[in-house]
């Protein structure tokens, strides 16, 4: 099997769409589909692939976390200006234990859902990614950003349906709570309208004994 060309592994991330390879292929398209049945890629979407680990070629059963999977795609499109956020946010970092199926991210500009069948569903929200509070993060399928912990209780307390429902928010928040910067937390939430859903939160948190 002929392996994929440096360039694409040079992208720094694992999600590459047949644009990207406009200068190495006469028909990226059609040589991205001959690949993904040779196995050296898997097909998420309509023009979009995922460059699996070597050890991973052949696996049917690795399959990365669908947050990943949805930097991964937003940072193919958006670069910078995409951040993984709700729900995705939380499971990052670390306060979502069980794996789901949607992952929220948001963005500069309005888009549509991106449906990758058994790897999950993308859902991009447009925001003015200026106004959050971002971190690094750093996965095996692509590198960008996340909303800071405080930021993701913020969302979560504000539209708990970016976590899929109140009771999933609720569990994120819980496990976020005690790893929050109060301060920073005060300030975003009177920055972005949430006083009235954080002063909600801190008073559930109270009751809990957070």
């Amino acid at each position: 099997m002929r392996g994929l060309p440096v360039e694409l592994y040079q992208l720094g991330r694992r999600v590459v769409r047949p644009r990207d390879a406009a200068g190495l292929y006469h028909n990226p398209r059609a040589e991205f589909r001959r690949l993904a049945e040779a196995g050296a890629l898997r097909q998420l979407a309509h023009g979009y692939y995922l460059v699996p680990p070597q050890e991973a070629l052949g696996d049917p059963r690795w399959r990365p976390p669908v947050e990943e999977l949805a930097l991964g795609i937003a940072v193919a499109d958006h670069g910078e200006q995409a951040a993984l956020m709700g729900l995705a946010a939380a499971r990052h970092h670390g306060a979502v234990p069980r794996a789901h199926a949607t992952a929220w991210v948001a963005v500069s500009v309005n888009r549509r859902p991106v449906d990758a069948g058994r790897y999950g569903r993308m859902v991009f929200v447009a925001r003015d990614l200026a106004s959050l509070d971002l971190v690094r993060a750093r996965t095996e399928i692509a590198d960008g950003h996340v909303t800071s912990v405080e930021q993701t209780i913020v969302d979560l307390a504000r539209r708990p349906a970016w976590a899929g429902g109140a009771d999933t928010a609720g569990e994120a928040i819980a496990r976020l709570w005690p790893r929050a910067d109060q301060r920073l937390l005060e300030e975003l939430a009177a920055a972005q309208r949430g006083r009235a859903a954080i002063e909600r939160v801190r008073a559930a948190q109270s009751e809990l004994g957070a």
